[in-house]
C-alpha cells in the first residue's frame, strides 16, 4: 500500500477512535474521551487548580470519577503531543487481559526498549539504529524492529525509517516511568 494512503487511513482510524471514546464517554459506559491539542485553553491560559499537588487526580475525580487515565503533553523531535486516554475501572476489571500480553512483551527486551528508546530520541533509520552498541548484526535490528511494528510500538512509513505513532508516545512515557517507580 502506498505511503500517503496508509496514513491517510491510520488519520481517518485515529479520529474513528477518538469519536468513538468521546460518545462512549457520554453514554457513562466506555472510555473517558480522549483529548487532542483542540481541547487546550487558548494561550496557554493555567486553571487556578495547578497549584495543587493533585490537581490531575482530584479533576479526574470531579470529572469522571472511577476513571483510570493517563496523560501528557510532551515535546518530540516530530513536534509536540499532546494525548490522554481513559477507562472505567470497572470496565477494565471486567475484560480478559490475555491480549495484553503480545503488546508488553514486545518491549519485554533491553533490546527493543533501547530501540523505542532511540527512535523517540530522533534516531528514524535502520542505519542510524545499526550504529547502536546493543545490537551485534542487522539480523538481530531487524528481529527487534518487527516485533515493534507489529505489536504497533513502531510504524514504518517508508522503506528503512521508523518513528512511534504519536498515539503511542505517552503511553510508552508512562510505561517507562510504571517501571521505574
Amino acid at each position: 500500500m502506498e505511503a500517503a494512503a496508509q496514513d491517510a487511513i491510520e488519520r481517518r482510524l485515529d479520529e474513528l477512535e477518538k469519536e468513538v471514546a468521546r460518545l462512549s464517554a457520554l453514554a457513562g459506559a466506555g472510555p473517558v474521551r480522549p483529548a487532542t491539542d483542540a481541547d487546550a485553553p487558548a494561550g496557554g491560559e493555567q486553571d487556578a487548580s495547578a497549584d495543587d499537588p493533585l490537581w490531575f487526580v482530584n479533576e479526574l475525580g470531579r470529572r469522571a470519577p472511577g476513571a483510570v487515565m493517563m496523560a501528557g503533553a510532551v515535546e518530540t523531535p516530530a513536534g509536540p503531543i499532546r494525548w490522554q486516554y481513559g477507562l472505567y475501572a470497572e470496565k477494565l476489571l471486567s475484560e480478559d487481559w490475555s491480549d495484553l500480553a503480545r503488546p508488553l512483551e514486545a518491549l519485554g527486551h533491553p533490546a527493543r526498549l533501547e530501540l523505542v528508546r532511540q527512535v523517540m530520541r530522533g534516531a528514524h533509520t535502520t542505519a542510524e539504529l545499526l550504529e547502536l552498541e546493543h545490537l551485534a548484526s542487522s539480523g538481530q535490528l531487524y528481529h527487534h524492529l518487527r516485533q515493534l511494528v507489529n505489536a504497533g510500538w513502531l510504524v514504518s512509513p517508508r522503506r528503512g525509517y521508523y518513528e512511534v505513532p504519536g498515539a503511542r508516545v505517552v503511553p510508552l512515557l508512562v510505561l517507562t516511568m510504571i517501571a521505574s517507580s
